[in-house]
Parts: C-alpha cells; structure tokens; sequence
C-alpha cells in the first residue's frame, strides 16, 4: 500500500504548492471545512491563488484568513455575505470573483472529477450567469453550458477516514467536500477520527480511497456558528 497518512498537514502539502494554483475547497458554510489544511495554507505564504469553495468563510476564519493574508486571487463561489473583508477586497477591486449557483457548482466539481469537460444546465438562464457562455435549445428549452472544474490541489475535512483514504462525511459537511475531493488533481483529506483498516463498513464509505492521495488527522475541530442569532428571554 502507498503510505497515505502524513504527520501534519506542513508534510502533507509539502510539495504540492505554488503560487497562481486553483485550490478547491470542501465544506458548506463552516460546516465541514479543512480548517488544519487552511492554516497550514497560510502558513506556505502561497500566493495568487485561485479557490473554489461554496462559501468565502467569515473573516478570520475558514477561507477568511487566506483573504486576510492576501494570498487568494480569484474566488469561484456560491455564496459571500459573511465576510466583510471579501467585500471590501471586491468593491476596491483587489479581488477576482466568479459566481456560480450552489448545485451548480456541486455538479461542476463532481463533472471535473469524472472527466466530463462541460455540461448543459437551466440554471442561469436569462440572468448574468449566462452572460459571454454559450446556450442550445434542448425540447424547447434554453440550457447554458458550464465547464467542469479540475483543481491543482482539493483539500477536505471528513468526520472518519481509515489508513487507505476512505472518508466518511457527516450531515451537511457532505454537500461539497464529496465532490471536491474528486475534482483535484491531488487530495489532501483531514479527517477528526483516523480509524485502523476495515474498521470502516464498505457501505457507509462516501468518498474511496482512489481519490485520496494524502490524509492527516485534523487538529483544529471548532464548531462555529456562522451567524449566530439569540433572544431575550422574557422576564
């Protein structure tokens, strides 16, 4: 077996970085994001990158840091209103942004790691999405085509992974980090429990291991909420 599991996630990126990369992202919203993989991303001095996440992270945290430091270039995503300084780096014009609906974006990444170069969808239609990309009438319906996404590097966070790459998400952290960890062209996967072989059932296995290049045992496992919203209780 080829040695997978690395010793922290410096070792695990070693080799894999250079600046101008498309690094694609796993997680929804901060739900299943590679928070150890992010800051060992900071820490690189990387720069120029392109990266491909449902969400930029809120600021100081998640992608929101590699935003802080400058080192992202280009952000193709789905949604960003919880980062004020992704805001304030678009409207000045330092920041690069490309758009894309959330499920279309999931099938991008997922196209990607299949090989399929582009597909046609209807999402989009007749708004800005579609703008400068080409349509086709499909049984009376327009349909857009969007292009597969193929990334330098995925990096992803599972709840389980075994010595072989096999991960196993949990709840929402499995809406993007799936397809994410297929479409690079190398993936390195943390995981918050790394269990012995066979100790994961074939069936529950989300992700093989075939997609799996490189995996670490996560160190940083913070639950946040991303917007959190209280009441006053009444006297």
């Amino acid at each position: 077996m080829v040695q997978k599991v690395y010793p922290d996630a410096a070792a695990a990126l070693d080799g894999l970085l250079r600046d101008g990369m498309t690094v694609a992202a796993g997680g929804f919203g901060l739900c299943g994001i590679p928070e150890t993989l992010i800051d060992a991303l900071v820490a690189s001095g990387v720069g120029g990158m392109t990266a491909v996440s449902n969400n930029a992270g809120v600021d100081d945290f998640g992608l929101g840091k590699l935003l802080r430091t400058r080192q992202i270039r280009k952000m193709v995503s789905s949604y960003v209103g919880e980062n004020k300084e992704f805001e304030r780096q678009y409207l000045s014009g330092e920041l690069e942004i490309e758009f894309s609906p959330q499920g279309t974006l999931a099938e991008r990444m997922r196209a990607g790691g299949a090989g399929i170069p582009g597909f046609y969808t209807r999402t989009g239609v007749g708004t800005l999405i579609a703008e400068g990309k080409e349509t086709r009438d499909f049984d009376g319906e327009t349909y857009v085509l969007e292009r597969g996404i193929v990334a330098d590097l995925a990096i992803v966070k599972a709840w389980k992974g075994d010595p072989y790459g096999n991960l196993v998400f949990r709840k929402s952290a499995r809406n993007f980090n799936p397809m994410a960890a297929t479409c690079g062209r190398v993936t390195v996967a943390e995981v918050e429990h790394l269990v012995g072989p066979g100790e994961l059932e074939p069936d529950q296995i989300h992700t093989p291991g075939v997609f799996v290049q490189r995996l670490i045992l996560a160190t940083a496992n913070e639950k946040r909420i991303e917007q959190r919203t209280i009441r006053q209780e009444a006297a």
